[in-house]
């Protein structure tokens, strides 16, 4: 029996403070995988194919000679996590906000697809949408 391969996703950031970072995301809902974290970096767990590497400035410069942006000011991605309703779209958010995020920009609402986005402790601007399955479907 062959075993169908996931293709995973690891998003790295540069953080400034890895501790407040942790401390962010897992009051977002999300685990830290301690196999993977160290003082250094600290992996979470958003779910079993996506996992955001989060990494002292330090420890990032280590994997690219090119500048790290100050993401409060450039954009270097733009992350976006789908969620199951409109109600896990606003949780999510709800959350990073109480959680010391800010929203980033205006909710978007097309019937068929729903948008929010919020900012991390160092401005990484992370998406989350839903989109009414019966349209993805056909």
């Amino acid at each position: 029996m062959t075993t169908q391969y996931q293709q995973m996703i690891f998003v790295n950031l540069a953080v400034s403070d890895l501790d407040a970072s942790k401390k962010f995301f897992t009051e977002l809902g999300f685990s830290i995988n301690q196999q993977f974290t160290d003082e250094t970096a600290s992996s979470v767990v958003i779910s079993d194919t996506i996992i955001l590497m989060l990494m002292t400035k330090e420890k990032y410069a280590g994997f690219t000679h090119k500048t790290i942006v100050d993401s409060r000011i450039s954009s270097e991605v733009l992350v976006c996590l789908s969620a199951e309703s409109r109600e896990k779209v606003d949780e999510l958010v709800e959350r990073a906000i109480a959680a010391g995020g800010t929203e980033h920009g205006e909710k978007q609402d097309h019937g068929f697809m729903y948008g929010r986005a919020f900012d991390d402790l160092d401005g990484h601007s992370i998406e989350v949408a839903w989109m009414d399955p019966s349209v993805i479907e056909g």
